[in-house]
């Protein structure tokens, strides 16, 4: 883009920015389903991949300013705190860097706006743990005696939010790796086509397992029963995200209870069922449960008593990321990024027992995005 022309939309923009992140988050979203994806990203010529890259020239915008709309009318004065004002900024940046983007004619177009939408994906790598540290930020200052469960309003902005941002993450990282010029086999961009649950399922509790060892020195074993040659289109990475987090919850429950006992630990079972509908994974453990009164508040952001990360480090971008649990959010964030393909995760416990969290998937992949 020839610099002056550049220099006059940046002028044009700063003094309304304001009206245009309005103007764009009024704006109709366009959802995407899994096998919209699938089946538009299995042949990626130059001409899909031009298309793709103007649906998302028109499209992130609209769903960046509505994430800036929300994050600057939040309730209990979370607007204001220094986490959450970091986040708005990089929203505000992104949503900047797309507009002053010209329109894409060219594949030279396609490859410079390509580059820019991965920029914006490292920006926002840390939004969860900075979010999670100005909530922190924020029950540092208000009553201990207040009920958490008027922050109903809070919570539901953290779904939309972090519901959101996975749909902008899967729309850019599905085109940035459409561009791969060579794609492992059977994958469409983030998608595999033949996914083996049981093997994701088995990655993933290698990785939880191994997460168990380093904090206690020890693990419980896991058994995995399932269908070794059943496979299905799916996105590895979630679903690998959401194995870890509930294989990682029972294993620490199991290996808290068992602790002090003389008794070998019980293994963590996971069972793979294919339905027709939905492909379902169960994990069960005999970690001691949790009381039916505690059970709603795993699914919130508001009581996590673990440490946030970017709490010990002061050079905020230098945080780890997959310390996502760390910080209680793991539980919630699975839930999101199942029902996100039509999906949807329960968890179902027997105190003085132990608990089972079923982890259904959509198999038929043409649900649309939800579009908070």
């Amino acid at each position: 883009m020839a610099g002056a022309a550049r220099k006059k939309a940046m002028e044009t923009l700063g003094k309304s920015m304001t009206e245009e992140v309005q103007r764009w988050g009024c704006m109709k979203q366009n959802g995407v389903s899994l096998r919209y994806m699938m089946e538009f990203g299995s042949k990626p010529s130059l001409r899909n991949l031009l298309i793709s890259a103007q649906f998302l020239h028109k499209e992130l915008p609209i769903r960046i300013a509505r994430r800036v709309m929300d994050l600057e009318t939040l309730p209990y004065g979370l607007s204001h705190k220094p986490a959450v004002l970091k986040v708005r900024d990089w929203y505000l940046d992104s949503f900047r860097d797309l507009r002053l983007f010209p329109e894409i004619k060219d594949p030279n177009d396609e490859t410079e706006f390509t580059q820019m939408i991965k920029a914006i994906k490292v920006r926002h790598n840390n939004v969860v743990p900075m979010m999670a540290l100005g909530v922190q930020q924020l029950k540092k200052g208000l009553d201990p005696n207040v009920d958490y469960e008027a922050l109903d309003e809070i919570h539901e902005f953290l779904d939309r939010f972090y519901m959101s941002r996975i749909g902008i993450r899967m729309l850019i990282g599905q085109h940035v790796e459409l561009q791969n010029p060579n794609p492992p086999p059977h994958c469409v961009g983030c998608i595999h086509t033949k996914m083996s649950p049981l093997e994701v399922a088995r990655d993933a509790s290698e990785d939880a397992r191994s997460v168990c060892f380093r904090e206690y020195g020890s693990a419980p074993d896991i058994d995995i029963y399932g269908d070794p040659n059943f496979t299905f289109p799916y996105v590895p990475a979630h679903l690998h995200l959401m194995v870890f987090e509930l294989v990682k919850n029972s294993l620490r429950a199991v290996q808290e209870r068992y602790l002090d006992s003389d008794k070998v630990a019980p293994p963590v079972r996971i069972i793979v069922a294919d339905g027709i509908e939905d492909v379902t994974i169960k994990v069960s453990d005999e970690g001691g449960g949790i009381r039916r009164s505690g059970l709603p508040k795993i699914f919130t952001y508001l009581y996590s008593t673990a440490k946030n990360p970017l709490d010990e480090h002061d050079d905020l971008g230098t945080a780890d990321t997959a310390t996502m649990a760390g910080y209680g959010y793991g539980i919630p964030i699975s839930r999101l990024y199942a029902r996100y393909f039509g999906g949807d995760l329960q968890i179902i416990s027997m105190e003085g027992y132990g608990t089972d969290a079923y982890l259904h998937l959509s198999r038929l992949g043409d649900s649309q995005e939800p579009l908070p």
